[in-house]
């Protein structure tokens, strides 16, 4: 459980986090207030940058890092009318990520950090998408105990969060997160990147029965596959255009590219929802949290607000894919709960939530 707040400050004015996150291709600051306030949140994307290479580039993007991160805080801090003398701690994104991206987040937070001798907070990645659903003002905080869903390009993780930092990994991908497997369907379609927003669109028009593909239900764990699914989606290509070769050239005129998307997204869908809502009965979970940057597709949110048994949160797409505000709203917890970080710690690209 969270420790006291610490006393409040001379004009009694609520808790103030600066939030950076570098950990992929998103170089991020924001301020929150008492964990549930959005101040400010700027996030200098790279998108354009990695589209011609169908993902991200570790060293383009921790290069691009490096310039855009004093401009994103100095932004961050602008939009929030307030500088660091107003901030009561820095939380940064420690892991998991891309160890050159993440090198830059932290070392600008530790630069901050003892210029103005603020607290510094290393966050998980995984925990702030989590806690991306605090976030919503208008809404009352979930309850415990928690199953958490975080999907993403990097990460498919199923977590029991039994009450505030308190986690249990259940299971999480095998291979390919579900994010990746959108990326790379959508090059071997001939989609655009990234590759779950082009999918979701081209699958608007498409059947989604057209395709059974397979399902990977992995009985008896609690973990995910998408290879299979992915190489299926291959195999299908192949067979209707034998003559091209599917992922290396573009797909020839008349591929049924709709319903190869709709059957994939499908697929991609039931699984997670079905093994999300099966763990919640399992655990008697009385909130499904859903959060990453596959959590903003539609098609898995009205599933899953379908299938629940229990109230489901998604935050706003806003906050669905790789942000700062999330990074502080876990920071405020960990800030009252008494975490300092001391001005060495490094970088952690493989850190877990839990075991």
């Amino acid at each position: 459980m969270p420790a006291e707040p610490p006393p409040a400050s001379k004009d009694s004015r609520p808790s103030r986090l600066l939030g950076i996150e570098t950990s992929c291709d998103e170089t991020a600051a924001a301020v929150v207030e008492d964990g549930r306030r959005i101040v400010s949140n700027v996030v200098a994307s790279q998108v354009g940058v990695h589209a011609k290479y169908g993902g991200v580039f570790p060293e383009a993007a921790s290069r691009m890092h490096i310039e855009a991160i004093l401009p994103v805080v100095q932004e961050a801090l602008a939009q929030a009318h307030v500088g660091l003398e107003g901030i009561d701690a820095i939380a940064v994104t420690r892991g998991p990520g891309l160890a050159g991206s993440l090198v830059v987040g932290l070392n600008c937070a530790k630069g901050l950090a003892l210029a103005r001798g603020l607290p510094l907070i290393g966050i998980n990645h995984l925990e702030a998408h989590l806690y991306s659903i605090w976030l919503v003002e208008d809404e009352p905080e979930p309850a415990f105990p928690m199953m958490g869903l975080i999907v993403s390009g990097g990460h498919t993780e199923l977590v029991l969060m039994r009450d505030h930092l308190i986690y249990q990994r259940l299971g999480g991908t095998l291979d390919d997160a579900a994010g990746e497997a959108f990326d790379k369907v959508a090059r071997l379609l001939g989609l655009a990147y990234p590759g779950g927003p082009a999918i979701q669109q081209e699958a608007r028009q498409g059947n989604p029965q057209a395709y059974r593909f397979p399902r990977a239900w992995l009985e008896g764990t609690w973990d995910f596959s998408f290879s299979g699914l992915k190489t299926a989606v291959l195999r299908e290509v192949r067979a209707l255009q034998p003559e091209v070769r599917a992922g290396i050239e573009p797909p020839a005129a008349g591929l049924p590219t709709s319903d190869l998307a709709a059957s994939f997204q499908a697929a991609v869908v039931e699984v997670l929802v079905e093994k999300t809502v099966a763990a919640a009965e399992a655990f008697e979970a009385r909130t499904i949290l859903m959060a990453g940057g596959v959590s903003a597709n539609e098609a898995l949110r009205e599933r899953l607000a379908a299938r629940s048994p229990v109230v489901t949160r998604v935050p706003p797409l806003s906050l669905c894919t790789d942000n700062a505000a999330m990074t502080a709203a876990a920071g405020h917890v960990r800030f009252l709960a008494g975490q300092r970080d001391a001005l060495d710690i490094d970088v952690l690209p493989s850190w877990p939530l839990a075991s």
